[in-house]
């Protein structure tokens, strides 16, 4: 989203108020669409706007709102104070779209953006590159004749639209219809005998379809059979009973060496378990030699690729394994292990935000994070599988009843991965001084290092999951 850049340096005023101007930043949250393969194909962004700052009326530059007839002013009239707050969170959004930490986030994927008016028509979304960014038309909005000529301009420009949460085809969804490649589906609110129909008539139209709310396999595997080209929806981080979460024998070897790691083995020990697995041992050696370590050397030996890297990071390596697919997938690509290891390492930073955490609380938080839906890979009761892992009482507490600072930064990360903003304030006001803007960008932050945007040392040896 970087092709086509938009001002970084531009701060977003919004109205005067007595004492001063509001100065509003933007946020967002991350929930990711797939394929037809289970795979990441995006991630739509759901934005929240607030004020960071009261910049003093005497040290504040002089702003002028250029409004004319859509927002609803004009001339030397006085503006609507919401409308100049709307187009001032446009703005806002406009700015946070183009920063590095969130194209890092996005790992390659386009960006689907929930827009309102203003943003439609906010200048600088022209600049977008509409490559990474689509633009969702949510019902709310109003398809009148000036946003029906706005969609019209931007669709020349190469823009693609979005219909979105369409529960019936109502007269919004027909005016909006005809400059919308893709239409999103409300799959739990639309009346069950429409869904065949609709989805039918639209993909002999040529759209492309998204099923939103899939929350089972079983979902998943009817919108594919009506044609469904794209999904939403976190049915891929719950346990199911379908056999395609049947726990595979290299999970299970997997299993049996993270016990392995948590009794302190010696290096012989870890190198008679990792020789009963061969994928294991492609990935150790790739970490080895990633050009993170500063070895200065090839390790060619599995010896010496064990005490390169070290237990800690072959600990690491081998949690996020877990959730690998198991198919020869890209780490960017793989939506079970992007959500765990985004996770754990939005836990790992946060913690290190609040008072008196050190080190054991920070390895404890990452481990919260990762072995927060662990059985979504094994199956069974999630209680049963933190057993077996031996975990602390308190990470067991966090993770099945979101006690103690890491239960309640895990609630933060689940909240800010449904974007439930209010769940967010309420959660950081239990652990300042973290604020729900720390959450937003610890999040982001998170996902870049998840999506092995940097190529680190840890990173390397994760590149493909191999068969």
């Amino acid at each position: 989203m970087t092709s086509n850049t938009v001002d970084e340096t531009h701060q977003p005023d919004v109205r005067a108020q007595a004492g001063g101007i509001e100065r509003r930043d933007a946020w967002f949250a991350r929930q990711p669409i797939l394929n037809r393969d289970g795979m990441l194909c995006g991630f739509e962004l759901k934005a929240r706007c607030d004020v960071v700052e009261i910049i003093a009326v005497e040290a504040a530059p002089t702003r002028t709102f250029a409004l004319d007839d859509d927002t609803g002013s004009s001339g030397a009239d006085t503006p609507d104070p919401a409308v100049v707050a709307r187009m001032a969170d446009a703005q806002a959004v406009a700015v946070a779209l183009v920063k590095p930490a969130l194209h890092a986030a996005l790992t390659g994927h386009p960006a689907h953006l929930d827009v309102t008016r203003e943003m439609l028509f906010e200048p600088a979304f022209e600049r977008l590159s509409p490559e990474h960014v689509l633009f969702e038309l949510p019902a709310a909005l109003v398809a009148d004749d000036e946003v029906i000529a706005r969609l019209v301009v931007l669709h020349g420009r190469r823009f693609r639209f979005v219909l979105d949460e369409v529960v019936a085809p109502d007269d919004h969804f027909a005016r909006l219809l005809p400059y919308a490649a893709i239409v999103k589906i409300d799959i739990a609110r639309i009346a069950p005998a429409l869904l065949p129909k609709l989805a039918s008539v639209l993909k002999s139209a040529g759209k492309i379809l998204i099923a939103l709310g899939v929350d089972s396999q079983t979902q998943f595997e009817e919108m594919l059979k009506l044609g469904f080209d794209r999904f939403q929806g976190y049915f891929f981080a719950r346990a199911q009973n379908s056999s395609t979460r049947r726990v595979s024998a290299p999970r299970h070897a997997l299993l049996n060496l993270l016990q392995l790691l948590a009794g302190d083995p010696t290096v012989a020990q870890l190198e008679n378990e990792l020789k009963l697995n061969p994928v294991l041992v492609m990935h150790l050696m790739r970490l080895a030699n990633s050009g993170g370590m500063g070895l200065g050397r090839k390790v060619s030996t599995l010896r010496d690729a064990i005490n390169a890297t070290g237990t800690d990071r072959i600990a690491r390596w081998t949690q996020l394994l877990l959730y690998a697919d198991g198919r020869k997938v890209a780490l960017e690509d793989d939506p079970l292990l992007q959500l765990a290891a985004t996770r754990a390492r939005f836990m790992e930073l946060a913690i290190e935000r609040l008072p008196q955490a050190g080190r054991d609380e920070a390895d404890a938080a990452f481990l919260t994070g990762v072995f927060s839906f662990v059985d979504a890979v094994f199956g069974g009761s999630l209680e049963s599988t933190l057993n077996v892992l031996t975990l602390s009482k308190p990470i067991q507490a966090a993770i099945l009843h979101r006690e103690g600072r890491l239960g309640r930064l895990l609630a933060a990360i689940d909240a800010i991965e449904r974007g439930a903003w209010d769940e967010i304030d309420g959660i950081c006001a239990e652990l300042a001084p973290l604020t729900t803007g720390d959450v937003a960008e610890l999040a982001l932050g998170a996902a870049a290092w998840a999506g092995v945007a940097e190529q680190g040392a840890e990173a390397a040896g994760l590149e493909r999951i191999e068969d």
